[in-house]
């Protein structure tokens, strides 16, 4: 059987010959002894062990990492100490019990996250994992077993264990060890992980923002699922972190997080979505671009679900009332400017609103007739029928409603490169090219008859 395909039951049916280890002194006598006590016993017998006797099995369980390298055995111990936890996560405080302080009880695990196979480096970061996140914290910081991570002594600091991990995690987004557990591994772990803010700052410089926006996306199957809220989840406790807000804005988190939201049924995926919305709403252009997006009406479309969740309800509320103060503050022709300047040419309403025009004609005239210098870009360079059609229905509009429309077009030379469009293929572009030429050459006297 492939290593990589083994599982903790299948693993813990072997026999470990413990007291070969103790003959060549690679285990202690009183190792071997609570091995003994512990090794094939039922669940509740283990349970009331680890009550009774938790640090000293945690001790004799790492000793093993650090001083045998046999592969069976190191797999075995890991089963052991994943089983522990499993049945209990509390247990990981163990590991921190202030009779380990001088137990280096990260290293051999962040040892064998670099070296081990698939089993092996996923049980070593699903417990690094949730030890790390059980340590004690202390007013001035962190400790790890008891020793803070400026201290001088030899023991593995937390820092560094957490600087490690965040590098596996990340390369296992780039490049996982395993086809189809290396990325859910790598994402559960993080989503544990990314509560603490140093880990936060670790993973945005780790250029690990990027590498979660390709899962962002609709799922249907079970496994697919969890992948996305556990993904989202990531996203949400980035929310909370100005820099990686900032990367999120960058690499387009906003459309895809709208598209889960819009078709996603999971309570958690949308809870989880809705949350991060809600963190991001007041951050920069991202109100903007939620309006752009369509989300108040998926907003309206969600309160009308029946959700179980008070705090997706409550959260749906606040969004809603959050995207409307949006609204109102954000005037059509910042709506307008920000879907020229990013490209994102549509067939929104105001196009073709001949009030919008009229009130805001003369703001085109901001920065030396910017915006409409972008659109006549946006006509010789894009290559998307939609944003190329828009732009001529909007020059054309420009030409109508400016006393010196025609005058200003002409100098900008856009007739050469609208006439271009004349035979392109689609003829939502054609049409919308021969409307912007006849008022280009009738002028706004006349143009105002020609409709599209």
């Amino acid at each position: 059987m492939e290593r990589a395909e083994l599982t903790t039951e299948q693993v813990l049916k072997r026999d470990i010959p413990w007291e070969t280890y103790m003959t060549t002194k690679l285990i202690s006598g009183t190792g071997l002894q609570l091995l003994r006590r512990y090794d094939n016993r039922a669940e509740s017998v283990r349970a009331q062990l680890l009550d009774d006797d938790g640090p000293a099995y945690v001790q004799v369980f790492v000793s093993i990492l650090r001083d045998i390298f046999k592969e069976e055995t190191v797999e075995y111990v890991l089963a052991l100490i994943d089983e522990m936890l499993t049945a209990n996560p509390k247990r990981a405080r163990l590991f921190h019990d202030k009779s380990l302080a001088k137990e280096d009880t990260y290293e051999p695990f962040l040892r064998l996250l670099l070296k081990g196979n698939w089993f092996i480096k996923e049980k070593s970061c699903k417990i690094l994992a949730l030890t790390v996140s059980a340590r004690p914290k202390t007013q001035n910081g962190v400790v790890a077993n008891g020793v803070a991570s400026n201290s001088k002594t030899k023991l593995t600091t937390i820092d560094a264990v957490l600087r490690g991990l965040v590098e596996w995690l990340c390369t296992q987004l780039k490049k996982p060890s395993h086809p189809s557990r290396g990325i859910p591994t790598a994402i559960n772990c993080l989503a544990a992980l990314l509560k603490e803010p140093v880990v936060r700052s670790s993973f945005v410089q780790a250029d690990g923002v990027k590498l979660l926006i390709p899962l962002i996306c609709p799922a249907s199957t079970q496994q697919s699922i969890q992948l996305l809220y556990e993904t989202c989840l990531c996203v949400w406790l980035l929310s909370y972190y100005e820099p990686a807000i900032e990367y999120l804005a960058t690499f387009r988190a906003l459309p895809r997080l709208v598209d889960v939201v819009r078709s996603s049924t999971k309570e958690k995926v949308v809870r989880v979505v809705v949350l991060t919305f809600r963190n991001l709403l007041s951050k920069g252009t991202c109100g903007a671009q939620m309006v752009d997006l369509g989300l108040p009406q998926i907003i309206q479309s969600l309160k009308a679900q029946a959700w179980s969740d008070e705090d997706l309800l409550e959260a749906l509320n606040q969004l809603e009332d959050g995207l409307k103060d949006n609204i109102k503050k954000l005037s059509s022709f910042d709506k307008y400017k920000q879907e020229v300047l990013l490209g994102h040419l549509d067939w929104s309403p105001m196009h073709k609103d001949p009030l919008f025009w009229r009130d805001n004609i003369t703001c085109f005239e901001e920065n030396d007739f910017q915006i409409l210098r972008v659109l006549i870009t946006i006509v010789d360079s894009s290559n998307d029928p939609r944003p190329l059609a828009v732009a001529c229905f909007d020059i054309s509009q420009f030409i109508q409603h400016h006393p010196a429309g025609r005058v200003i077009v002409n100098d900008l030379k856009a007739k050469e490169r609208v006439m271009k469009l004349m035979n392109h293929e689609s003829a939502e572009v054609t049409r919308n090219a021969l409307l912007c030429i006849q008022r280009l050459f009738l002028g706004a006297k006349y143009a105002s008859f020609l409709q599209v």
